[in-house]
């Protein structure tokens, strides 16, 4: 292997040794707890690493506040997750115990809950907004275009990229 393929890889090493313990103290002050802050302490460097992979890394004369700011992306995941978790735990309170899916199942609508909420989440907001409208509340493009203040032609522009994003996303 050349020098040139390690390089990316090098520049993360010593990244990860200047400021992992930082990094992790900085999330623990967040998150409340050991176990969190070293998984995402771990999940960002991991990400970092298969970043420079595809692309270099930017030229980071402020390394903390790069850190900083994918933590706080993982942060917020990470709390969305938990929360979609819990939600779907107390819907599936109410379910009677005959009818509650097993573990097995549980952990598959949990993966699959998580992996729908990421996928919406990537959409804008107003494109986002209109596939919601069509898809959980069943509206018509017009009724959407009259709820949004936009015209139907916006509307059929959001859903055709709504569409386009999950198609894309599809496996």
């Amino acid at each position: 292997m050349s020098s040139s393929e390690s390089s990316p890889s090098l520049m993360v090493a010593q990244l990860y040794d200047a400021h992992h313990g930082w990094l992790s103290s900085w999330l623990r002050k967040r998150l409340g707890n050991n176990a969190d802050a070293a998984d995402l302490a771990q999940d960002a460097f991991a990400g970092i690493l298969l970043a420079s992979r595809r692309q270099s890394l930017p030229n980071l004369r402020e390394p903390r506040a790069y850190l900083t700011t994918i933590a706080k992306r993982l942060v917020v995941d990470f709390y969305r997750r938990h929360a979609l978790e819990r939600a779907y735990l107390e819907a599936l309170a109410l379910v009677p115990a005959e009818h509650a899916p097993s573990e097995e199942q549980r952990l598959i609508i949990l993966q699959s809950l998580q992996e729908i909420d990421a996928l919406l989440d990537a959409l804008p907001a107003k494109v986002r907004q209109a596939f919601l409208l069509s898809q959980l509340d069943g509206l018509t493009y017009a009724q959407i275009a009259a709820e949004m203040s936009i015209g139907v032609r916006s509307v059929k522009r959001y859903m055709a990229e709504a569409f386009r994003h999950c198609i894309l996303a599809a496996p």
